[in-house]
């Protein structure tokens, strides 16, 4: 792999696309309490009516009781229009009584695609679009899509890697396109850098106003908009941090603002055991650490 590769993020994406909500908020388009029946009033009489008040800010902080996923992803592929296939997904999945407490934290890549469902509903255009509109163009993130990287079939691009009980197996399957606000976005690690720099000192202005970028990273519990709130010694306190596998790749950052420094670990491999990725990754962040502090 080279430095100007592209690599899958997974789950990575949820902090993008919490910042992508955070602009539409700074242009009116929704605010951080929008319901998901103010955004949507036609899903009144077809989803649970304890679904109807999730909010935004509880969607991204994982604490509207909202399913982990959908009954199916995959559902709905005869579907050209992708906001309407989201639509429907969400429908089939939030028909029956939630099994969890509003407010109470269950991490859900489906809370993601149906705060991004508010969003296609109030602007008309599809998460795809919004996000390379409102984000990545302005942040010249020229190398950032969707799916797996790369063009199907050929190997311009690195492959992620599956584990089988015959070994590594290399892939270019992806999750569902539905998915994609929850985790779908690929670029270069240059590219993810210029977003990772939004949460340091000194961010860029054009993107969002500082009252919205203290919103992204103010945590209930633990998380926050996209992002795993810590306090470690050895950064001087905050840590921003998440984790990212479609199952193929893993990735994980930490962004560590008190010391105006980003840690950025991708593998184009996940093991069927996610912790043994987990751990891989954090000692590598480790020894980035030590490496910086010896400077």
């Amino acid at each position: 792999m080279k430095t100007d590769d592209l690599v899958h993020l997974g789950s990575c994406t949820k902090a993008m696309t919490s910042t992508l909500l955070a602009i539409l908020i700074t242009e009116g388009e929704l605010n951080w309490e929008s319901t998901l029946i103010e955004a949507l009033p036609e899903l009144k009489d077809l989803i649970h009516p304890n679904y109807e008040l999730a909010t935004l800010r509880k969607l991204v902080t994982h604490r509207s009781g909202i399913p982990a996923n959908a009954n199916n992803w995959w559902d709905h592929s005869d579907e050209r229009d992708i906001k309407v296939r989201r639509l429907k997904i969400l429908k089939d999945s939030l028909a029956t009584k939630p099994s969890t407490k509003v407010g109470d934290y269950l991490y859900s890549n489906l809370g993601y695609m149906v705060a991004s469902c508010m969003a296609e509903k109030v602007t008309g255009k599809s998460w795809e679009t919004l996000i390379q509109e409102k984000l990545f163009q302005p942040l010249g993130m020229n190398t950032a899509s969707f799916g797996p990287p790369g063009t199907p079939g050929q190997s311009d691009q690195p492959w992620g890697h599956l584990e089988s009980d015959i070994g590594w197996e290399a892939s270019q399957l992806d999750n569902s396109e539905p998915l994609g606000p929850a985790g779908r976005v690929h670029c270069s690690l240059a590219d993810w850098a210029k977003f990772i720099a939004l949460q340091l000192p000194n961010s860029n202005p054009i993107i969002q106003n500082q009252p919205q970028l203290d919103q992204l990273i103010e945590p209930i519990g633990n998380y926050a908009a996209g992002w795993g709130v810590y306090q470690d010694n050895r950064v001087k306190g905050t840590v921003l941090t998440h984790d990212g596998s479609n199952t193929m790749w893993y990735a994980r950052v930490w962004v560590a603002p008190n010391i105006d420094r980003a840690y950025m670990v991708v593998m184009n491999a996940a093991f069927k055991n996610s912790n043994k990725s987990a751990t891989i990754c954090e000692r590598v962040i480790s020894e980035l650490i030590k490496i910086d502090q010896e400077q």
